[in-house]
Parts: C-alpha cells; structure tokens; sequence
C-alpha cells in the first residue's frame, strides 16, 4: 500500500486544459468517495488526486475523461514522501501561481474535509494544513501581492501606469470579486459597475466599493464606458462573447479573466483595441514580486521540509510498529502464561506481577529502540521482518 499524488497544474498545463478538468468542491469529492481512500483537490490552477493504496493509472484514467483526451505528458505522479511534500508545499502556498496566496490554505481545508479520508490520507491532510498555517503566520510570504486578484490589479496598473481615473467593469461579485473591487479601489481605480448572476450580491459589492449593478446579460451595453473589465464567476460557460463586445472603440479596452474555467472569449482578444490576459499572463506580475520575498519562501521552505521529515519517520515507523507491538504482546502472554502456573499469596503473587513486568520492559527497551531508529532507514522493513521471523509472530500455531 503506498501514499500517492496525480494532477495537473499551472506549472504543466495551460488554462484551456485546466479549465476541462476543473470541478466544483461537490463535484471533486463525489470523484474522490468514487476512487476509494482519495482526496480531489481541484483549484483554477490545479487538480490532484491523492490517494492511498489505489492504483495511479485508474485515477489517470478519471482525469483523461474529465479532459476528453490523452494526458500523457501532463499528469505528474508522485509517491510516499514526494507526494507528501508536494502536498506541504500546496498547502503552505509555495506551489502557487502566486507563491504565499491565502485562497489556497482554505481549499486544501476544505477538499480534506468534503470526504472521510483514511488513516494515511487524514494524517498528511492535517500535516499539511498545520504547516500551511505556520508558513503564514511565521513568515512574510503572504504580503502584496498575495492572491490571483491582487495579481489582477497589479497587472492593471502595469498596463495603465497608473488606475486613477480608470473606471472598472467587475464580472462576478463572489470572494475573487471582492479582493479584485478592494485592490483595484486602494490602486485608484473607480468601480463602476458590478454584474453577478445574482443582483442582491452585486448590490452588496456596490454599497462598499460604489458603482452600478448589473444583470450578467447587460455588460455589453456597459463596455464603452469602462477602461478595465475584471472577470471571475464560477460559470461553466463564457459570460461574454467576442461577438457581443462593441467595435469601433475610441479607446482600448483590457479585459483581465481570473476564472478558470475561462469566463470571457479567447476570441476578445483579435478585436481591435481589445487587449486580454488570463490567469496565465499574471505569472509575469508574479516573477517580478518573487526577488523580494526569496529569502521569506526560503524559510517557508524549511518549514515544509521539516514537516516533510515528520511524516516521513511516522510513515516509516508503520512498517515496525506491528512488529514492534507483537512482540510484546507475544512476551506479555508467555509472562502470564508463566505466572498463572505458581501457587502463590496475593501479597506474593502482587510482587512477582511488578517484577517479571520490569524484567519485561527492560528486555524489550532496547530492540524496540533500535527498530524505531531502522524504520526511518532502508533497513526498517528488513529488522521487523527478522523479528517476527526470530519469535514467531506470524505463526499460527505457537509453541
């Protein structure tokens, strides 16, 4: 039986190959009940397997339909302490599009806890969301721009030299949304309108950050009066199409599409005076964030390969543990076997208790010591496998 990972990331995969295999937090853990002991993490900018003792090709298999093609050359596959760094290291935001993001801790948290993992699974899970948390709160990998959305307005700025003045178009009044509205307004910009499936949440937006509500349906009429519209809905489908942007623009339009999948239409941007970046275009604002926090995600980096290390001896010492725990339980019924022979008082009978126990532990100190230090080494499996060899333990019939 063996800890596993298969995925696909931003570091492998564009956003229109993400965007196929994108699932909703019910979706990804009906997935993951439907493989066995799995846990689904799927983000705009990931989606992985974890899974404990099930085989890595059927998961594969689960992602190639969910893409509607061959993933050879994409999908990643980890093992044991591989998988459970990778995990660490997602956790605590240093895998990130944007290294120390602050949505990703929350989605870890929440793909462990929408399924009932395993032994294995839920150790690792728990490992991971404790050294996510310690990342942020003992170092300063967090800071500006910490999250896709403040990415978006750093981009914008990048774009316009400067956002004050500009007015905003926001497509989508969720979480993304608003830490959009809030970096976009302390860079200067205006917020304009907000459009949301749902208008009582875009008018919850406008009361804190001004501008308009709009139906989903009424952006089109919109546009000529924005310089930057900022996408991020949870749609399945394309809520503006090339067709339905207005030509003939006095002056350029940049769309900004932080969802994946992808909200507005590839084909947006080979319209004249229409500029587009996706969530993959921001990986430029991201590098240029990086040299100043280097030294920060290099101790972030440190704290994951110290949790990696814990894992990795817990893993290990299930595999000397059984022993470990036979041995003395084979020890403890010959002791008892032992005693139940001799006639003897109470008084008596208390003594030799107290003292063939203390012989017992002092026996078995030092070879229970000694298989814990090999079970974080090569020779761990080799050292229980002798010492159930040596006492029978894993004989039926007993002398």
């Amino acid at each position: 039986m063996s800890l596993s990972v298969v995925g696909l990331s931003h570091h492998v995969a564009p956003v229109e190959l993400r965007e196929r295999v994108t699932l909703d937090l019910a979706a990804a853990a009906e997935l993951a009940r439907g493989l066995g002991d799995a846990v689904c993490l799927s983000t705009c900018n990931r989606t992985e397997l974890y899974l404990w003792d099930i085989a890595e090709e059927r998961a594969a298999a689960t992602l190639e339909a969910a893409a509607g093609e061959p993933l050879d050359g994409v999908l990643y596959r980890l093992h044991e302490d591989a998988a459970a760094l990778h995990l660490f290291r997602v956790a605590a935001g240093l895998d990130s599009l944007v290294p120390g993001e602050g949505e990703i801790l929350g989605q870890v948290r929440d793909a462990y806890e929408a399924v009932t993992p395993g032994p294995v699974l839920d150790r690792v899970f728990r490992q991971a969301l404790g050294v996510g948390k310690r990342v942020r709160t003992e170092t300063a990998i967090g800071e500006s721009p910490a999250s896709v959305s403040s990415a978006a307005a750093a981009l914008a700025a990048q774009v316009f030299g400067d956002l004050r003045g500009r007015r905003v178009l926001l497509v989508g009044a969720g979480r993304i949304g608003e830490l959009a509205a809030s970096n976009l307004v302390s860079r200067g910009a205006e917020i304009a309108f907000v459009a949301n499936r749902t208008e009582e949440t875009a008018h919850d937006l406008t009361r804190r950050f001004g501008g308009a509500a709009l139906r989903l349906d009424e952006i089109p009429t919109r546009l000529g009066e924005v310089d930057v519209v900022v996408s991020s809905t949870g749609s399945s489908d394309p809520v503006l199409r090339a067709v339905d942007v207005p030509s003939r623009r006095r002056t350029p339009l940049f769309f900004i599409d932080i969802a994946v999948p992808r909200d507005l239409d590839p084909a947006i941007g080979g319209l004249g005076g229409c500029f587009l970046y996706d969530i993959d275009d921001l990986e430029a604002v991201v590098a240029e964030t990086l040299a100043g926090r280097r030294a920060e995600a290099e101790r972030g980096e440190q704290l994951v390969a110290e949790e990696a290390e814990r894992f990795h001896t817990w893993r290990a010492s299930l595999d000397v543990v059984p022993a470990i725990a036979s041995l003395r339980a084979r020890a403890e019924e010959i002791r008892a076997a032992e005693l139940a022979k001799v006639r003897v008082s109470d008084d008596e009978r208390r003594t030799l208790e107290s003292v063939t126990q203390q012989i017992l532990n002092k026996l078995l100190h030092l070879p229970t010591v000694r298989m814990k230090e090999a079970a974080v080494t090569a020779d761990g499996v080799a050292y229980a496998d002798a010492v159930r060899h040596l006492f029978g333990l894993d004989d039926e019939r007993r002398p």
